[in-house]
C-alpha cells in the first residue's frame, strides 16, 4: 500500500504546482510542450518513488521524425505511465470521454490534443473520432492505442478492436507494435493497492499499413508481433 501512496502523493504534490505554471502558459501560447513534459517528469519520479521500474526495449526501432501509430497490449492502469513518457516526441491518445469532463485534468488533455471516445459505439462519434486522429498525425503528432479496447483481466491477450486498424489503413502510417508485460502482477483490475516491480515495455520494429492488403491482414501481423515480445502464456 506504501507504493500507492508514495505515487499518489507524488502527482497530488508535483501536480498542482505544475498545472498553476503551465496549464495557463499552454493556453496563452498554445504551446503545451512544457506541461507535456512536466507531466512525464511527474510520473517518473512517482514511478521512482513507488519502487516501479519501467526497462525500456527497441526504441532504435522506431522511425525518426515520422508520426506513428503505437500500438499496445493492455493488462493494467499503470500501462498508460509506463509507456507515454518512453514515446520519443509528443503523443496523443485515445481516452474515455468522460476524462474529458473532469475538472482541470480534462482541460489537460484537451490541450494535449487527446481523442475522446464514447463508449456508446455510435457511428458517427467513432467517425469523428478518427477525422481528429487523421488530423493530429497530419500535424506530425504521434497516436498511442491499446488495440484490445480494455485491460486484459488476467494478462493474455484479447480480440482486436478493428478501429486502429481501419486509421491505419486510412492514413498510411507506420505502426509500432509494443508489448506491455509486468504490471500485470503489480496491481488487480479492480484495485488500487500498488506492488513494486518491474514494468517491461518493448517496442517493434514499424509495420506499413500499405503492405497489408486488407485490415484483417495488418491485425494479424501486428497481434504476432506484439505477442512475440510477451512471456509465452499471456499469447493467447
Amino acid at each position: 500500500m506504501m507504493s500507492s501512496l508514495l505515487l499518489i502523493a507524488t502527482i497530488v504534490i508535483l501536480g498542482i504546482p505544475a498545472a498553476i505554471i503551465y496549464l495557463p502558459w499552454a493556453m496563452l501560447t498554445d504551446n503545451v510542450m512544457p506541461l507535456y513534459n512536466a507531466a512525464q517528469f511527474i510520473v517518473r519520479t512517482g514511478y521512482s518513488l513507488a519502487r516501479i521500474k519501467v526497462r525500456v526495449d527497441g526504441l532504435e526501432l522506431i522511425p525518426a521524425k515520422t508520426a506513428c501509430i503505437f500500438m499496445a497490449n493492455h493488462v493494467s492502469n499503470l500501462d498508460p505511465p509506463a509507456l507515454l513518457p518512453n514515446i520519443p516526441g509528443r503523443t496523443s491518445a485515445f481516452v474515455k470521454d468522460s476524462l474529458m469532463r473532469i475538472p482541470v485534468f480534462g482541460l489537460a488533455l484537451r490541450l494535449a490534443k487527446f481523442i475522446p471516445v464514447e463508449r456508446s459505439g455510435d457511428r458517427e462519434s467513432a467517425q469523428e473520432s478518427v477525422e481528429t486522429a487523421q488530423r493530429i498525425l497530419a500535424d506530425g503528432i504521434h497516436i498511442t492505442m491499446f488495440v484490445e479496447g480494455t485491460r486484459s483481466q488476467d494478462g493474455r491477450m484479447l480480440p482486436f478492436k478493428k478501429g486502429p486498424f481501419y486509421l491505419a489503413k486510412e492514413t498510411g502510417a507506420p505502426c509500432v507494435p509494443i508489448s506491455i508485460w509486468g504490471t500485470e502482477a503489480m496491481i488487480g483490475k479492480n484495485s488500487v493497492r500498488i506492488r513494486p516491480g518491474t514494468a517491461h515495455v518493448v517496442f517493434h520494429g514499424p509495420l506499413n499499413p500499405d503492405d497489408y492488403q486488407t485490415r484483417e491482414e495488418l491485425m494479424a501481423a501486428v497481434r504476432a508481433s506484439i505477442a512475440s515480445g510477451l512471456p509465452e502464456w499471456m499469447r493467447d
